[in-house]
């Protein structure tokens, strides 16, 4: 029974040989870069937690931390709520609709993300597509002021992780079998609250799984802040960019990077328990 229980499965020594290039190039270009960079962080150009301190007592340093985080988590909020509608959408099989919407999600998620952040200056410059629809509906306006805004870091970046968030939403009411809101309907409740007691209770780890991907991918944006930001948006992945390339400073890099790898861990860890607890809930 010993050996028919593992027939297929091949032996540990076999399976570690196999993948031993992969964790080669993995430790060689991935681990060993950010070891080194760490590292750096607290032995240049003393051993000490100073680049840490700065980090943590200069208040530009703090607020561009918060800005990150407000940005990330608006950003998270809004994305949950334009998409939701669209992957409930999606997750009706057969539906004309549902195919409109899958093309319209994944098209966005073919082109680059620097194309769709010059998309974006392209409408919201001063001589923009928008400024120059409202010059010509009202002559004497003022154009507005969009480019280079936290709004238009905002929209930019939820145009571009919404499918993040979409795509494990669809997946999760899409294994929702249609038979569960009909019995609610069929127990005598309304649409509103089969969707509050059956849809959205059994789609919450879609939610869990998108608001993760946008919030941590958030958190480490950097080409559409940089683009369609300005000095007033400086996100944590712009200054460390400007640390390491412009003023050569890469302890200070290594210091700001290590933070946003505490970060994304953390909250990475927060959701995962969070879901495990959601599921416990759900089973009780």
């Amino acid at each position: 029974m010993a050996s028919a229980s593992r027939r297929g499965q091949l032996p540990l020594s076999l399976s570690l040989l196999l993948i031993a290039p992969l964790l080669l190039l993995l430790a060689w270009s991935f681990f060993l870069p950010i070891g080194k960079l760490l590292l750096t962080s607290v032995t240049e150009p003393t051993l000490s937690l100073d680049n840490y301190r700065r980090l943590l007592v200069e208040p530009l340093y703090r607020q561009v931390i918060f800005r990150t985080l407000w940005i990330a988590l608006i950003c998270t909020i809004s994305a949950l709520l334009l998409g939701y509608p669209i992957a409930a959408l999606m997750a009706r099989p057969g539906h004309l609709g549902a195919k409109i919407a899958l093309v319209c999600v994944m098209i966005p998620l073919w082109t680059s993300a620097l194309i769709r952040s010059y998309a974006w200056i392209m409408l919201m410059q001063r001589k923009g597509v928008i400024n120059s629809l409202l010059l010509a509906w009202d002559p004497e306006a003022m154009p507005w002021t969009m480019l280079y805004t936290n709004g238009a870091v905002l929209m930019a970046m939820t145009h571009v992780l919404l499918p993040f968030m979409v795509l494990p939403i669809a997946s999760a009411l899409g294994s929702i079998s249609p038979d569960l809101p009909r019995a609610a309907l069929n127990l005598g409740a309304g649409r509103v609250r089969t969707f509050f007691s059956v849809t959205l209770p059994l789609s919450l780890p879609g939610v869990f799984a998108g608001c993760l991907l946008v919030f941590v991918m958030s958190l480490g944006f950097y080409v559409t802040p940089a683009l369609v930001g300005g000095p007033q948006t400086l996100m944590i992945a712009t200054l460390i960019a400007e640390q390491a390339t412009t003023l050569l400073n890469w302890p200070f890099a290594g210091a700001i990077s290590c933070v946003l790898l505490v970060m994304s861990l953390g909250l990475t860890i927060a959701f995962k328990r969070l879901l495990r607890l959601d599921r416990v809930v759900a089973h009780d």
